[in-house]
C-alpha cells in the first residue's frame, strides 16, 4: 500500500500529495469535499435497507475550505471542514483513487 509522504496545499483551491512511490497527484477542494466517503455525504446500505443523502443546493461557509488535516493511524487522514464536517475518513487508497497524477512537463 503506498502513503503519501507529503499532502500540501497547491497553488490554487487544490491539495498536491506526494506519495512514497515517487508519484504526485493533485485534487481539487471541491472534489475533495464532494467526494466525502462518510455516510452523512454518501450514504450507505446495510443488509436490505439503504440511506440516500439529500444534497443541499446550499453550501454553508467554509464548505469547501479546509481547517486541518489529520493522520488517523496508518491508513488514513481525517479532514475538518472549516464548516466544521469531520467525519469523513479518507483512506490513502481512496485519495490516491480518486486523485489525478500530475502531468510531467517535456
Amino acid at each position: 500500500m503506498t502513503k503519501p509522504i507529503k499532502i500540501s496545499r497547491g497553488d490554487s483551491e487544490d491539495l498536491v500529495m506526494e506519495w512514497d512511490d515517487g508519484v504526485t497527484t493533485r485534487i481539487t477542494l471541491t472534489e475533495l469535499r464532494d467526494k466525502c466517503p462518510c455516510v452523512n455525504c454518501q450514504g450507505e446500505t446495510v443488509l436490505f435497507s439503504s440511506y440516500i443523502p439529500i444534497k443541499n443546493p446550499f453550501k454553508p461557509a467554509g464548505f469547501y475550505e479546509i481547517d486541518k488535516i489529520e493522520t488517523v493511524g496508518n491508513y488514513a487522514a481525517n479532514i475538518i471542514w472549516k464548516d466544521r464536517h469531520n467525519t469523513g475518513l479518507y483512506s490513502w487508497e481512496y485519495l490516491r483513487e480518486i486523485s489525478s497524477a500530475e502531468k510531467e512537463d517535456s
